[in-house]
């Protein structure tokens, strides 16, 4: 079968090959420098750390203040756990962002040149930095499900029954993570 030959002048596919060229130099630098955008989420993750961080102390100040201020035992007390649990929950969704605008940052970036202070900060691939920020998501879980459950009444067989499997079910939980956790340090 005999193809058509298009005659172009020589000139034009110089042209066109340099065009391409230019586009194709363009568009690398384009996505070299795309990982860039990369630092508004590390910006913001890190303001949003700060903010819970400030609404955390908050929560504790607050309630030593309402002791100081009230003198009542019984206020302080019916107070003090829920006031607690809400600034435990603060800081380790806190904590969670650190650890995401750090990874993202060493991920997408470059490496920080600053100590690590331990393994938690050690991220070498996004797997790593799921599988820290997923064990903090769980702690974080267990946290809100201890606020819900301070705050409801157990009063039926089956509300203790709910009860027994959700603390069988954050067992589960904190147990493979884990056991995760072991099996990938053993591996490396």
């Amino acid at each position: 079968m005999n193809y058509p030959v298009l005659k172009v002048p020589y000139a034009k596919l110089i042209y066109l090959s340099n065009t391409m060229k230019l586009f194709k130099t363009l568009f690398k630098r384009f996505l070299i420098l795309s990982r860039f955008m990369v630092l508004i989420a590390v910006i913001v993750s890190l303001l949003a750390s700060f903010m819970l961080f400030i609404a955390g102390l908050y929560e504790v100040v607050y309630l030593i203040w309402l002791l100081i201020k009230t003198g009542d035992l019984q206020l302080y007390q019916s107070k003090v756990l829920g006031s607690v649990v809400t600034a435990l929950d603060m800081f380790l969704i806190g904590t969670f962002l650190i650890i995401f605008s750090r990874g993202l940052f060493q991920l997408f970036i470059g490496p920080l040149d600053v100590p690590s202070y331990g393994k938690v900060f050690e991220i070498g691939s996004l797997e790593d930095l799921k599988t820290k920020l997923g064990k903090i998501i769980i702690m974080a879980m267990i946290v809100l499900i201890f606020k819900q459950m301070l705050k409801s009444q157990l009063s039926t067989a089956l509300d203790f029954l709910y009860f027994g499997l959700t603390l069988i079910a954050i067992a589960l939980a904190l147990y493979l993570s884990h056991k995760e956790t072991h099996e990938h340090e053993h591996q490396k």
